[in-house]
């Protein structure tokens, strides 16, 4: 089993925890954040696991860190990690500022160490099943990707506890949550490259993206609509579709595919169980194999830096 320490107890560092604890491989020892409510939720749910009085405590703690605080911090925890020579597994986005993504990934890659970043859907039976399906030639030829994000409020009702969410330094939903699509499109298509972009804000300079039109192009120019809003009396709407000439996919809420070949979105295959509890085993099982020097589906970080500097244009209207 791995000695792992979480830094960063929010929403996502909890709902990983909570999985490590029931994956055979994964021994959550240490675990720290600066808000001490954060600390005593963790330790409710791990009473075995040490908070730490400080992130480097955690830290040497373990052979593995997962990083699931704000991007910013997140640099210096990460190369503080690969430096004593531990494997890392950083929350996306890989950052906000592209020189200094740029230099955490060389300087990881420089440490050797063991570092992947956790864009949920890589190791998804759902990812997994599509990408095959569009690589096969099952779907004939690839004509184009839609995603479509849509919310009444950002952030939603399940993560007003980080409120950096809501500010435009760090937070928005165009890097929380289409950046999963974005990578998922290129597993699909391959590189992608920005054509144009057109995002909105809300009065207040320090707030976040309220809607946001893009358009990107796989090297042979197969086109990726974005649409993102905010706003209005509605559920949740996370939807990708992959259409092409013989079938086509969508992807809903990150874990649910269906396929249609003209008539109605039908299942691919049977469900068993939470496709969202299975998504993040599957994610740990491909952690795991990564330490061990499997090839893995996971996220590099030279992989998520591409996705940040898509996403980071796509929000400066480049």
């Amino acid at each position: 089993m791995y000695k792992t320490a979480i830094i960063g107890l929010g929403i996502m560092g909890r709902r990983m925890l909570e999985n490590m604890l029931i994956h055979p491989d994964f021994e959550v020892t240490a675990l720290w954040d600066p808000s001490q409510d954060a600390c005593a939720q963790a330790k409710a749910i791990a009473p075995d696991a040490v908070v730490t009085e400080t992130a480097e405590g955690a830290i040497e703690a373990a052979k593995l860190i997962y990083l699931a605080c704000p991007p910013v911090p997140r640099k210096a925890y990460a190369l503080t990690a690969a430096n004593l020579g531990k494997a890392v597994f950083l929350e996306k986005p890989l950052g906000v500022d592209a020189d200094e993504s740029k230099d955490l990934v060389e300087r990881l890659e420089a440490a050797r160490t063991v570092a992947a970043v956790n864009f949920t859907q890589a190791s998804s039976r759902a990812l997994t099943h599509l990408v095959h399906a569009a690589h096969s030639g099952e779907m004939g030829t690839l004509k184009g990707i839609d995603i479509v994000v849509t919310y009444p409020a950002w952030p939603r009702a399940w993560q007003v506890d980080a409120d950096w969410l809501r500010f435009k330094a760090e937070g928005g939903y165009t890097r929380e949550v289409i950046s999963h699509f974005i990578f998922a499109s290129q597993r699909v298509l391959g590189p992608l490259s920005l054509q144009w972009a057109k995002p909105s804000h809300p009065d207040d300079p320090a707030l976040c993206e309220t809607h946001i039109l893009a358009r990107l192009e796989s090297a042979d120019g197969v086109p990726v609509s974005v649409l993102g809003s905010v706003g209005g009396v509605q559920p949740d709407r996370q939807e990708v579709t992959v259409t092409g000439t013989e079938a086509s996919y969508r992807l809903a809420e990150f874990y649910a595919l269906t396929r249609s070949t003209g008539g109605d979105w039908e299942l691919p295959y049977t469900l068993d169980g939470d496709p969202r509890r299975d998504s993040l085993q599957r994610q740990l099982t491909s952690l795991s194999g990564a330490i061990k020097g499997e090839e893995t589906p996971l996220a590099t970080p030279r992989d998520a830096l591409n996705v940040q500097l898509l996403i980071e244009g796509m929000l400066s209207g480049s």
